[in-house]
């Protein structure tokens, strides 16, 4: 399972009410930074190259069109922002990106020092960000009544919300509002988000429809308490953010179709699920009282859960294994042989967040050359072919923090209660003989079992057998 952090987690994290509070008065989370490193402080080179002003370009003037940003509370690092509005039977979008690459020089001391972070890292007390925040969460971000640069992918779709045509290119925008995903899906809803409930619906058919996966598992997420103490929740995707998501996932898809058309550029990939992956969901489905047609996919079956259930959450957990294998693609003399996203179910690449992503600032320059019929920059070309394993580097890096964390938090939590039972369902197994991984009903929890003879989707009764802050270790067996 993976984790979340608030405030100050990724702007595509879910922020639903808690399912299941667990709490603690104090966790120092310093140690976890000893232990697997942060990268140096941003050197005063590159400080003074994000404070410089960005490197002038032609622009188009879209100050007028009243632009919002859709992010979790307290979010300042705003990559996004959004126009989304019903045009006749189809849909109108304008969607304006961070001109991330006009702030940072080509072969400067701050592109060697993003190469060297890859993305942004979150912990509950704290970022580790890509960009030094004078950039991230000032010149470049995308405040509300601030004009700023940005790449605005304008978009003309259907009703079936397909593109009918596509243009991306350098603007100059101004954001009149941040909202939260809790105030859109409470009602707020301004012009700039008129068309976005219903296109969000039609794209999500869409995309379950052709094969792929919208996979909502409730993620553990470490938050910070008005008294200055932790909780660990999990939590569901809301309406508005799966919605947005919706957005991004549109855009990558059109960013993957220009530059597959060019011959160049660097897409986000995903293998087909394994036959044998998707028989083993089937067989645990029917132990964690999860219904499978004849004929239905495994993401038509995922698209009928409720993720807040624990039986529905365990098998999500499970499904989580058809995504596995996820990476980049770099390519710079015609299409790669696996250009395809089985997620997404349709080719796709990373576009959005470059603020807090690395790869998202290379992919828009190829998008931006192709689509003006430019040659691509060099310093992109130059960097592409390293860039999967920069990325793969940096996405390692940030499991270890987001499961570290929680680990910590975990044994911190649960320290007073070993000895007692709870309620399980097994999500991993590890070999014959050799245990698993269970997922606790409350408090929400994920952990290793002990013990032979499990099978993953079975529900069990687990004892709590070690919980050691000190080395992050918790361990059940079956009661």
């Amino acid at each position: 399972m993976s984790a979340t952090f608030a405030p100050g987690g990724p702007a595509r994290r879910p922020v639903t009410g808690p399912v299941r509070p667990l709490r603690a008065q104090q966790i120092d989370f310093g140690a976890i930074r000893a232990e697997l490193g942060t990268p140096p402080d941003f050197t005063p080179e590159a400080l003074a190259e994000a404070a410089a002003p960005p490197a002038a370009h032609d622009r188009i003037d879209l100050t007028s069109v009243p632009f919002v940003t859709v992010d979790p509370p307290g979010s300042k690092d705003l990559d996004q922002a959004l126009h989304l509005v019903r045009d006749g039977d189809g849909f109108l979008l304008r969607y304006a990106i961070a001109d991330v690459a006009a702030f940072v020089r080509p072969g400067g001391a701050l592109e060697r020092e993003t190469l060297a972070r890859g993305v942004t890292l979150y912990l509950p007390d704290g970022r580790i960000p890509l960009h030094p925040t004078v950039l991230s969460e000032g010149a470049a971000s995308l405040l509300p009544g601030e004009t700023r640069p940005a790449v605005v992918w304008t978009v003309h779709l259907d009703a079936d919300a397909t593109p009918l045509d596509v243009r991306v290119e350098r603007a100059t925008v101004r954001s009149i509002a941040q909202l939260s995903y809790p105030e859109v899906d409470a009602g707020t809803c301004p012009e700039a988000l008129s068309g976005l409930a219903a296109f969000g619906a039609v794209r999500g058919a869409k995309q379950i429809e052709r094969g792929g996966i919208d996979l909502d598992v409730p993620e553990q997420e470490v938050e910070r308490t008005e008294d200055g103490g932790w909780n660990l929740v999990l939590r569901a995707q809301t309406v508005a953010e799966k919605a947005n998501a919706q957005v991004s996932l549109l855009t990558g898809e059109c960013a993957a179709t220009l530059m597959l058309g060019a011959g160049v550029g660097l897409l986000r990939t995903l293998p087909p699920a394994a036959p044998e992956d998707v028989d083993r969901l089937r067989a645990v489905a029917p132990g964690l009282g999860v219904d499978w047609p004849d004929g239905a996919t495994p993401g038509q079956v995922v698209a009928t859960l409720d993720p807040t259930d624990p039986r529905a959450a365990a098998f999500l957990d499970v499904a989580a294994t058809l995504l596995r294998g996820a990476g980049y693609t770099a390519f710079t003399d015609g299409p790669p042989a696996q250009a395809f996203h089985a997620g997404v179910g349709a080719p796709y690449a990373h576009v959005t967040a470059p603020l807090r992503r690395l790869a998202d600032r290379y992919a828009t320059e190829v998008c931006l050359a192709v689509f003006t019929g430019a040659p691509v920059p060099p310093w992109v070309l130059a960097a592409l072919p390293e860039l999967p394993a920069t990325m793969a580097s940096a996405t390692r890096r940030a499991n270890e923090f987001d499961r570290a964390v929680v680990d910590l938090t975990e044994a911190v939590l649960l320290a007073d209660r070993v000895g007692e039972e709870f309620d399980a369902a097994v999500v991993d197994v590890a070999g014959e003989g050799k245990g698993g991984t269970v997922a606790l009903d409350d408090p929400p929890v994920r952990a290793r079992c002990a013990g032979p003879g499990l099978h993953a989707g079975e529900r069990l009764r687990v004892r709590l057998i070690e919980a050691e802050p000190t080395t992050r270790r918790v361990r059940f067996q079956p009661a």
